[in-house]
């Protein structure tokens, strides 16, 4: 206890001798103002001492949280092309009753095409009949026009009554009378026809042909006749394409429709051709 109040007093003096010195040391350097200054200084409260606070200690922040694994993508192909395993697996699923197989590209069979071609289209309504010649005959029909048109109607009923070379005959003076009669080459080529000269027949109607464009009736007629020549001579996809263009311009045309039901080996008769 003694030595503590010993060293105290002996800290005490120490300070004093210090505080004389440096009053001297200011009186010398700043005269008498100074040293007031410092006493001044020296007098004022000093603030108690405090044990400096312990270092605060900070807590380290916690880590981050990892990232969301990135969504897994689709194993496509390296070489860009889709496997046919992968379009199996993504196809749309096919309603009841419709087949998964390889068959949706091939061709029709047979007895798929033959029902498609017994649906045959909507066909306009019959033509009226125009075949009466005489009918064509008016007070303005030029006097030789009129001739030729007589001779062609009793041509017609020669040939209707089984005679084609008696008829022929008198048709033919038709064409001498008038050369542009067209139902005189019409009923030249029906002659020819029941003669069995069937390229001669096709002659006379693409004469008749050429001069009967606005009349859609002999149209039919012509078409139908020359069906009958391309069927005798064996033609037999051509005969049907005439009789199917015959009743597309008249559906009343019942050689044509008749000749489309026959079998091709139910051609009509006709007399055998000479040679």
């Amino acid at each position: 206890m003694r030595r503590a109040a010993r060293a105290g007093c002996h800290r005490a003096v120490r300070r004093l001798i210090g505080q004389a010195e440096m009053v001297r040391t200011l009186i010398t350097r700043y005269g008498r103002v100074g040293a007031l200054l410092w006493g001044i200084a020296s007098c004022a409260p000093q603030p108690s001492y405090r044990p400096a606070a312990p270092p605060a200690q900070r807590t380290p922040p916690a880590p981050p949280a990892p990232a969301p694994a990135a969504p897994a993508k689709p194993n496509l192909p390296s070489d860009g092309k889709i496997r046919e395993q992968d379009i199996g697996s993504r196809a749309p699923a096919l309603p009841p009753g419709a087949s998964g197989s390889k068959e949706t590209g091939r061709a029709p069979s047979s007895s798929e095409r033959s029902s498609g071609a017994e649906m045959a289209p909507v066909l306009p309504p019959p033509l009226p009949d125009d075949s009466s010649l005489l009918a064509k005959i008016t007070p303005s029909t030029p006097a030789q026009r009129a001739a030729s048109l007589r001779l062609t109607d009793e041509g017609r009923k020669i040939l209707e009554a089984g005679d084609p070379g008696k008829a022929l005959a008198r048709l033919e003076k038709t064409i001498i009378i008038d050369s542009t009669n067209p139902y005189g080459y019409f009923y030249l080529a029906k002659a020819q026809y029941r003669m069995g000269r069937f390229r001669e027949s096709l002659n006379f109607l693409d004469i008749a042909e050429s001069r009967l464009g606005n009349e859609p009736f002999w149209l039919a007629e012509i078409h139908a006749l020359r069906g009958d020549n391309y069927r005798a001579l064996g033609q037999l996809q051509r005969a049907e394409a005439s009789y199917n263009q015959a009743l597309r311009l008249n559906s009343g045309n019942r050689a044509a429709a008749e000749a489309l039901t026959r079998t091709p080996t139910e051609a009509p008769a006709v007399p055998a051709q000479p040679k």
